[in-house]
C-alpha cells in the first residue's frame, strides 16, 4: 500500500467534538487522485492507524479533509487526533481506498447519522458537480452536533438536503416510511453513520421491497458480539503447514503475530479490510461489517483481527 507524508494545513472546530483536518503534501504538488466515498489511513501515532473518509469535493487536488469525532469510548484514536494532532504537524497516511464507491443510477438518495456525513458529503459534492439526480438527508442529535452545517447550507446542492435533529419539532424527523415508499429499481441508496442508524435505515429499505443491490453502506464502528459462546480452534498456514490453535480469548492475528506470521492490520474490528485472508479450507465465523451477505456465504475469505471460526480448523492461504 502506498503511504506519504503531509502536513495539517489546517484543524478547525466543525462542531461539538468533532474537528476537522485539511491535509497537503510537503512539497505542495498535487495529491493523489480519490472518488466519492474514498478514505485514508492515518498513522496517528506510534502502532495506532485509523481509517477517515474523505469528505472534500473529490475535484480537488491540493488538499484532503476529513472530519474526526471525539468518540468518549475512544481507544486512543480518536482522542489522539483531538488532543495531539495540530496545525503544522506532519503525518503519514496513505493513498485513498474506496470501499464505498458511488454507482451509475438515474437517481441517489444519501443518508448520513451524525459523523456519517464525511463520506455522504463527499457523494453529494460529486453528484452535484455531474448535474445527477439526489437528495441528501442529514441526521443529527442536535445542530450544535451537525458537522458541516453552514458548508452544506452554503454549497450549490443546499435545497437537496433535508437536516434532521433528534431535539427538533416532529415535523423535521426523518420519516424513512414516506421517502422508501415507493421503491424504484433506478435508485439507489447510501447509508453511513452509528450501527443503528444504518440498521434502522437499511431494514426500512428492505420491509418495503428495495433490493438489497441497491442500498450501499460503510459503517464506523463493528457492532458489539456476544462472546460468552466463543471456544478455541485451530488455523494452518498453507505455506508452511504450521498449525496453531486461537485460543477463545485471543484474535487469530494474535497469534499468527507471535508466531512469526505477520498479518497486516489497522482498524482491528473488520471494518477497513486491511487484514482481509484468503480461506482455503474450513468454514469462517464472521464477525466483520466489512463483507457483503454474499460475499460471507461464500466463506473464502474472512478478516483474522475479529472473526473466528465454526469449525475446528481453517486452512489460510498464508
Amino acid at each position: 500500500m502506498t503511504e506519504f507524508f503531509v502536513k495539517v494545513v489546517r484543524k478547525t472546530r466543525e462542531a461539538l467534538d468533532i474537528a476537522g483536518f485539511e491535509l497537503a503534501a510537503l512539497d505542495g504538488k498535487p495529491l493523489p487522485p480519490f472518488s466519492a466515498g474514498a478514505h485514508i489511513d492515518v498513522h496517528v501515532c506510534d502502532g495506532l492507524v485509523r481509517q477517515y473518509s474523505l469528505c472534500n469535493d473529490p475535484r480537488e487536488t491540493h488538499r484532503y479533509l476529513i472530519g474526526v469525532l471525539r468518540d468518549p469510548h475512544t481507544r486512543g484514536g480518536s482522542g489522539a487526533m483531538h488532543e495531539g494532532v495540530h496545525e503544522g504537524d506532519v503525518l503519514r497516511i496513505s493513498a485513498p481506498r474506496n470501499h464505498f464507491p458511488l454507482v451509475p443510477a438515474r437517481r441517489s438518495l444519501l443518508f448520513a447519522g451524525g459523523i456519517g456525513v464525511t463520506p455522504i458529503l463527499c457523494m453529494a459534492e460529486r453528484l452535484a458537480h455531474a448535474g445527477a439526480d439526489f437528495a441528501m438527508h442529514y441526521c443529527t442529535r442536535e445542530p450544535a452536533r451537525t458537522a458541516f452545517h453552514e458548508r452544506i447550507l452554503a454549497s450549490s446542492f443546499a435545497d437537496r438536503v433535508g437536516f434532521h435533529f433528534d431535539t427538533g419539532a416532529p415535523s423535521q424527523k426523518l420519516d424513512l416510511a414516506a421517502l422508501l415508499a415507493a421503491p424504484d429499481p433506478e435508485t439507489h441508496l447510501y447509508v453511513c453513520g452509528p450501527g443503528g442508524f444504518i440498521g434502522h435505515v437499511v431494514d426500512t429499505a428492505k420491509g418495503l421491497g428495495w433490493g438489497g443491490a441497491q442500498i450501499h453502506l460503510e459503517y464506523f464502528a463493528a457492532k458489539a458480539q456476544d462472546r460468552s459462546a466463543d471456544a478455541a480452534f485451530d488455523v494452518t498456514v498453507a505455506s508452511s503447514g504450521r498449525t496453531f490453535t486461537v485460543p477463545a480469548d485471543r484474535t487469530v492475528v494474535a497469534v499468527l503475530a507471535e508466531n512469526g506470521v505477520e498479518v497486516p492490520t489497522s482498524c482491528g474490528e473488520g471494518v477497513c479490510g486491511t487484514c482481509i485472508t484468503r480461506v482455503l479450507d474450513g468454514v469462517p465465523a464472521h464477525r466483520d461489517v466489512y463483507f457483503t451477505e454474499e460475499e460471507k456465504a461464500r466463506n473464502d475469505q474472512f478478516t483474522p483481527c475479529c472473526s473466528r471460526s465454526q469449525s475446528k480448523c481453517l486452512v489460510l492461504d498464508l
